[in-house]
């Protein structure tokens, strides 16, 4: 009985990550973000170093994704 609980738990968490992950690494979703941050910058809505961050780490996800994007494709 606690077995059959614990593997449930443990499947619930892994549909969590995937779903989590499926969000995360949305090209186009990061692509409209970007978009989005650049406009920001653009019109003075956000100073530079913020600007930078958000960049990088939109950047390091896209990078992810089209990794992502490939292994899977590689997959088969």
């Amino acid at each position: 009985m606690m077995f059959r609980i614990i593997r449930s738990i443990i499947k619930l968490g892994e549909i969590i990550q995937d779903e989590v992950d499926k969000e995360l690494y949305n090209i186009p979703k990061i692509q409209q973000q970007l978009l989005e941050l650049h406009m920001e910058y653009e019109m003075e809505e956000i100073d530079e170093e913020t600007f930078i961050e958000r960049e990088q780490e939109l950047l390091d996800r896209y990078r992810i994704a089209k990794e992502r994007e490939k292994d899977e494709s590689s997959d088969g």
